[in-house]
């Protein structure tokens, strides 16, 4: 299994900035997140911020995996309510009690940054809030487990593990990825239980951790527009990100504020 290259301080560092930039997306984002606002507008005023802070959007335009696959549209992948992940950010307008998860990509500097949100839209139900509550916690533990010298495998096993306690689904399909100065790079990281080997965890190393988590099964279809990811049985999906970095003192999330 490729582990990806190790990156040097100094690129953690830019990784850093990139990162940061994304917090920053996010934190834009809260405020304005409530009923009554369209995708499209979230995705502007997002587009905006990154290319105001010298940076570019990685999704708009992102070509998919065949030649014939339409390139994504918007700067944020949009995800709402069923939705699990890579959803349009179109001209729909956000419910009171909707959830929407937002993924964000972005290159600054040659290095990029990665993560995803998933908010709550006015007030949502209880089971809603567990969900998120859920995900959430299913995204801590499975940093917790990125320690140097444990294997990569760890990751998926403890997020699987705690998800079951908990009632919902991981979904197997979609993993976090390697990223440096490209948005997908190796190793590719599952967020479920893994048989056999896998990569011994080391300083320098920089991947995301994103698992997807329905209230449901964890089956999905793929909508005709060729991007959106929906839960099979109709459930509800929320889904957390951080792009971490792997350190001497444990891991290290990038995608953050502070």
């Amino acid at each position: 299994m490729a582990r990806g290259r190790l990156k040097r301080p100094k690129e953690i560092e830019r990784m850093r900035a990139a990162g940061r930039l994304v917090a920053e997306c996010f934190a834009l984002l809260e405020e304005n997140i409530q009923p009554g606002v369209s995708l499209q507008v979230l995705d502007q005023m997002v587009e905006s911020h990154i290319r105001k802070n010298g940076a570019r959007p990685l999704y708009k335009g992102y070509q998919g995996s065949s030649a014939g696959h339409p390139p994504f549209p918007g700067t944020i992948c949009a995800s709402v309510n069923h939705e699990i992940c890579h959803g349009l950010p179109d001209g729909r307008i956000l419910q009171d009690g909707d959830i929407i998860g937002i993924d964000i990509g972005l290159r600054l500097n040659k290095y990029c940054g990665d993560a995803c949100v998933t908010f709550p839209v006015g007030t949502i139900s209880p089971a809603a809030q567990r969900l998120l509550d859920v995900a959430k916690e299913c995204l801590r533990v499975g940093i917790e487990a990125a320690q140097p010298g444990s294997n990569l495998n760890d990751i998926g096993r403890a997020i699987h593990d705690y998800a079951d306690t908990q009632n919902v689904s991981v979904v197997r399909e979609w993993g976090g990825h390697g990223i440096g100065r490209e948005l997908h790079e190796a190793p590719s990281v599952s967020h479920v239980r893994q048989r056999g080997k896998s990569l011994r965890l080391r300083p320098g190393m920089t991947f995301t951790i994103e698992p997807m988590i329905n209230a449901g099964r964890h089956e999905w279809l793929l909508l005709n527009d060729g991007w959106t990811v929906i839960t099979k049985d109709g459930s509800l999906s929320a889904q957390y990100e951080h792009t971490i970095a792997i350190t001497p003192e444990g891991p290290e999330i990038l995608t953050r504020l502070d």
